[in-house]
């Protein structure tokens, strides 16, 4: 009875823009959450890939709640320890060549700090982007997203969209006003896309030939998603600039702009800004975040759970395909997979359909073990018989 007022009080008090699972979480520990009358549920969904080192770890409790006793907030108009260290740990595990960060509260914002970004350093107006692509709400970013179920409202006119994993398609775009190519290195929103490794090796090809700015948007693919610590070190091209968010401060709001030092030295002050960006308590849970991945080497596990999981999972009936990298993976179903997705949370387990319904993701923390797969494993083939 107390749930179904919880969320009959969510849904009046609350815009109504998320289609919800009728599940009232209120607590969550490793790769469990629980709902009000604590039922207990195994997450194959992460959160949209953002419990990376899983829930309420307790190194990353520690360091919040130390962060709270001390300063919970000041702006950048002051130097700060926590924010310094974050920085620098993040600098120190970023890909050879970038320097420098700019930190912001989200992916999309992220994402609009980059194209403004290339924009400027290229004194170019037009970006392309990848149709299936998802980089945000706000309306720079949605002016660079491929999904058109998003694209409504007054978006910007300075964008083109090519076929993702089509070089091809990328060229006969390009004109002497592009400024960026912008892209996820792996489309999750669209149902777990990745190209093969030499489009990337070209796109970056064709942008230092031409003078272009390259973006990879690792909202979801950084932070040992994919089996390494950026996608772009799984797929060996470097961009210009890498966009962060989700799972970097495990659960805390955040985003982070990486950029390289061409690029970075021709900011000036005031060209870029952010209240709330890099605030002591986000920052924190950065820094701890960084200390699990590296320590608990999550990368390296994400790989051999990924590994595992395509293996278990494929002789299942009706999944037609299984494709991704490391935990960041897509079952693709023969038809619909709606009513698959409705009976794992019926059976205990939180997975996530894409824009493809007939693609479930999988997008688990990081800590997934082969005790946990197999769980999962269980409760797919139920679901799936039911």
């Amino acid at each position: 009875m107390k749930a179904k007022i919880l969320m009959q009080k969510e849904d009046m008090y609350q815009l109504n823009t998320y289609r919800k699972i009728p599940l009232v979480i209120t607590k969550g520990k490793g790769m469990f959450v629980y709902d009000i009358i604590g039922n207990k549920y195994l997450d194959f969904y992460g959160g949209h890939a953002v419990a990376s080192t899983g829930h309420c770890h307790p190194k990353i409790v520690k360091a919040v709640e130390a962060q709270l006793n001390k300063l919970i907030f000041y702006s950048n108009v002051v130097y700060n320890d926590s924010r310094a260290e974050a920085a620098q740990s993040l600098i120190n595990i970023s890909p050879k060549g970038f320097i420098k960060v700019f930190f912001c509260n989200s992916g999309a914002e992220a994402n609009e700090a980059a194209m403004r970004i290339a924009k400027k350093f290229t004194g170019k107006n037009e970006i392309i982007a990848m149709k299936g692509s998802f980089h945000g709400r706000t309306t720079g970013a949605l002016s660079a997203t491929g999904i058109e179920k998003y694209r409504t409202g007054e978006l910007l006119q300075s964008f083109k969209f090519a076929e993702f994993g089509d070089i091809n398609s990328v060229k006969s775009l390009i004109t002497e006003d592009t400024a960026a190519i912008i892209l996820e290195p792996i489309q999750s929103m669209a149902g777990i896309r990745l190209a093969k490794k030499v489009y990337y090796k070209r796109l970056r090809d064709i942008c230092t030939e031409q003078g272009i700015v390259l973006i990879f948007d690792e909202v979801q693919t950084a932070f040992g998603r994919t089996g390494e610590m950026f996608a772009a070190q799984k797929f060996e091209v470097m961009p210009d600039i890498i966009t962060l968010a989700k799972g970097i401060a495990s659960g805390l709001p955040i985003g982070a702009v990486l950029l390289k030092d061409k690029i970075a030295k021709t900011i000036s002050y005031g060209e870029q800004g952010s209240t709330f960006g890099g605030s002591p308590l986000v920052c924190a849970a950065l820094r701890s975040t960084i200390e699990i991945m590296v320590k608990e080497n999550l990368a390296k596990n994400a790989e051999i759970m990924g590994k595992y999981i395509k293996k278990r999972f494929s002789n299942l009936k009706n999944i037609k395909e299984i494709r991704g990298e490391g935990l960041m993976l897509g079952l693709e179903f023969e038809s619909d997979a709606s009513k698959i997705v409705e009976a794992i949370t019926e059976n205990g387990a939180i997975a996530s359909l894409s824009e493809s319904k007939n693609v479930i993701r999988l997008l688990p923390p990081l800590i997934a073990k082969k005790e946990h797969i197999d769980k999962f494993y269980k409760i797919m083939r139920k679901a799936l018989e039911k």
